[in-house]
């Protein structure tokens, strides 16, 4: 290279890829799970759900200002967070279980990125044309006002999807139709304003410009499925044996027997993150399997059989290259690590539902006041004093009665409630200050550290619940 060139670039810029429309079942499968999806985003927080007077009527509901987590019939409480850890275990469980059946088929149908850059290409197919009407417009270099017109219209349509986007989003923290009317009436916490601004901006850009370069560089997954996949992985892939040599290669213009692609470059221009799967597998393939829709199609019309590009695993290619049928789909999917990761993700969704059953709607925690670890009265009892939290899960007020055993001769002192017994107001928590006095030379207050028991009972049910501590008395 001479000292007057320039020296070559690193960094390419990005090419817009402007995928063709296609229609098949995967294409079919795509729009459905983008409805459903969608559907379900922006309609949830819409749910009411009545609880009763002193709680949200909202079905799905992350309340912060009161800690409260609300779905449909089930309350999440702070110190119960192992749910939503379960959940978090589930779901990751789940991607590694789908990966190691059929490749990235999280990314190609259900991914946020997807679903939301599907809604957008369709948007910009709706106003600006199918792909060579794209291309054309994108390579015009001049800006008329057709131009102009177009890519205004289709700025302010994905703008207003980003918008109801971000707001979707935010009415699943507060009540959605109270939320609705402060935000249009500008009486909306500053936050709200923030939130809806940051996603609106968020997904106008990636779904409208950064498309797959999200999927490409920034989403962690491409780098790791390898170790969730082996060979009986079903992943989408070319039959390079049945394909080969394509119509136009130097091999069939040099006489030999041609094989079913005829390179019409179908898959390409279908494929949403624009590379060829002909190439192989590829760390930028989501497995959406809109290539396999649109190279059925030219088979049909070519009288050939369907199938060059399919769903396909690599342990089946010595099989069919030699003539043989592949094994069926449910051997690949059923095996060894696919029945593993099913056990496991059956075994945390077990556990979960089997802790949401047993769980009580009353709760208690004790915690002894160290400082100082008793006192003696004026008549010669021991008091120690303990600080009770008590839980009421339930929609309405309850008076909660408490005792103590483990001594018959201690007794129990509730702070400024004249006797054993204490309203707590309906889904909140009671800090309550007890005391438990045991008489003078009698039972524990002079034998030292005794093992106590603390109840609570729900007196309009009879639901109980008991935490253990420990009495401390005079050493001998």
């Amino acid at each position: 290279m001479s000292k007057s060139e320039p020296a070559p670039s690193l960094y390419a810029p990005r090419e817009p890829i402007f995928p063709k429309r296609v229609s098949g079942p995967f294409r079919n499968l795509k729009w459905i799970i983008m409805a459903v999806t969608l559907g379900i985003y922006y309609a949830l927080p819409w749910i009411r759900w009545d609880r009763g007077s002193n709680l949200p009527d909202q079905a799905v509901l992350l309340d912060l200002a009161n800690r409260r987590f609300y779905f449909f019939w089930i309350e999440i409480w702070p110190h119960e967070f192992y749910f939503v850890a379960g959940l978090l275990i589930m779901a990751g469980l789940g991607l590694f279980l789908f990966t190691s059946a059929l490749g990235r088929v999280w990314c190609g149908y259900a991914c946020p990125q997807t679903v939301w850059t599907d809604l957008f290409i369709l948007v910009e197919r709706w106003i600006e044309g199918d792909r060579n009407a794209r291309l054309r417009l994108h390579r015009q270099k001049k800006m008329d006002f057709r131009k102009f017109r177009l890519r205004v219209t289709k700025w302010i349509a994905w703008l207003l999807i980003g918008l109801a986007t971000g707001g979707a989003w935010v009415f699943y923290f507060a009540d959605a139709p109270t939320l609705l009317r402060d935000l249009v009436t500008l009486n909306a916490h500053p936050v709200a304003y923030t939130t809806m601004a940051i996603l609106t901006a968020t997904t106008f850009f990636f779904g409208g410009f950064a498309r797959e370069q999200i999927c490409i560089y920034a989403c962690p997954w491409p780098r790791i499925q390898a170790a969730m996949m082996d060979e009986d992985t079903l992943v989408v892939g070319y039959r390079e044996w049945r394909g080969e040599p394509r119509k136009h290669s130097e091999a069939a213009k040099a006489g030999e027997p041609q094989g079913d692609c005829i390179d019409c470059m179908a898959c390409v221009n279908v494929c949403p993150v624009g590379i060829d799967i002909r190439d192989g597998q590829q760390l930028e393939c989501i497995t959406c399997a809109l290539c396999i829709d649109a190279c059925d199609d030219i088979m049909a019309k070519i009288g050939k059989p369907r199938g060059l590009i399919d769903y396909m695993a690599l342990s089946d290619e010595t099989l069919e290259r030699g003539g043989a049928a592949p094994r069926s789909v449910w051997k690949h999917i059923l095996r060894p690590r696919t029945l593993m990761y099913t056990g496991l993700w059956s075994l945390v969704g077990v556990g979960l539902l089997f802790a949401l059953f047993i769980r009580q709607d009353i709760e208690m925690t004790v915690a002894p006041i160290r400082n100082p670890t008793f006192v003696t009265l004026s008549d010669g009892s021991i008091r120690n004093t303990y600080d009770v939290r008590l839980r009421n899960k339930n929609g309405d007020d309850r008076q909660f009665q408490l005792s103590v055993t483990g001594d018959p001769t201690l007794r129990i002192q509730l702070e400024g409630v004249p006797e054993d017994t204490v309203p707590v107001p309906a889904d909140t928590a009671l800090l309550q200050r007890v005391y438990v006095v045991s008489p003078q030379e009698s039972g524990p207050s002079t034998s030292g550290n005794t093992d106590i028991r603390f109840w609570v009972e729900d007196l309009s049910n009879g639901d109980r619940a008991y935490r253990d501590s420990t009495f401390n008395g005079k050493e001998n």
